[in-house]
């Protein structure tokens, strides 16, 4: 196995003995906070899944099988969407309030919003697959009362499609033998990317948004979402019995990146 002496930490075996079951409760923390913590969209969550699944193909690093930690992450998933829900259902149109912070932005909301506006309840599944769209979907649904079971069912399908299934793929492609060779020899360095890379990727956004904001407010934009505008923002429940809109039709109603 190739290592690197200046951080012997990153070693699989190193961190498997030291962290032991905490390594994929971590894994869990992040998807979970990915739907359950309004900050949960400067997580990387997609690639976080594959690479986890090809990790536990290849060297179980969480000392568990594949089925044990796709189930998990899967879980962890369902239960961010459900806190998710919560705090929008119990917050109302207050959570949409926004003051110079440049995280929860009313773009995002906006772009939630469209997402519900095509595809209709369908969408807590699509969400999944949609970065920052899947961390604001959940709160969203919160706070326009989409009905609860329904929610819940949706949100459940979307965990084990999303959680479990990325994690699996993951793991299936350490069958590939270039891609098992690559992971064996090098895992100190794609553990060293995968932290460093996520580390550098949520300050790059928050610094960015900072930026945007303190743009904005100097431009004598409106950087504030009041209680008026944050009403505005709420879905109307006929929106979650939609039909999905899965033509690819163009419209003032499709998402905007």
């Amino acid at each position: 196995m190739h290592s690197i002496a200046l951080i012997p930490w990153l070693d699989p075996t190193a961190i498997i003995e030291a962290a032991g079951p905490w390594a994929l409760l971590v894994v869990c923390f992040i998807v979970f906070a990915e739907t359950g913590l309004l900050v949960g969209f400067l997580l990387p969550g997609d690639t976080l899944l594959i690479i986890s699944g090809l990790l536990t193909h290849t060297n179980e690093i969480f000392g568990v099988n594949i089925w044990v930690v796709s189930l998990l992450i899967a879980l962890a998933a369902f239960v961010g969407g459900e806190v998710g829900y919560l705090i929008g259902h119990k917050g109302g149109p207050a959570i949409f309030e926004r003051k110079e912070s440049g995280l929860f932005s009313r773009k995002n909301v906006e772009r939630t919003n469209a997402f519900f506006e095509r595809y209709g309840g369908l969408t807590i599944i699509l969400a999944r697959f949609v970065p920052i769209v899947r961390t604001f979907a959940p709160v969203a649904a919160g706070v326009g009362h989409m009905p609860w079971r329904r929610y819940s069912l949706y949100n459940f399908i979307g965990a084990m499609i999303w959680g479990f299934g990325l994690t699996m793929v993951g793991f299936l492609v350490g069958y590939i033998p270039w891609v098992a060779h690559i992971v064996t020899e090098y895992i100190d360095i794609i553990l060293l990317v995968a932290v460093g890379g996520t580390a550098l990727v949520t300050l790059w956004h928050y610094f960015s948004e900072r930026r945007k904001v303190r743009k904005e407010a100097a431009a004598g934009g409106d950087v504030v979402v009041d209680a008026a505008e944050a009403q505005e923002l709420v879905l109307d429940p006929e929106v979650f019995d939609r039909e999905p809109d899965l033509g690819g039709h163009d419209g003032e109603d499709r998402p905007r990146d």
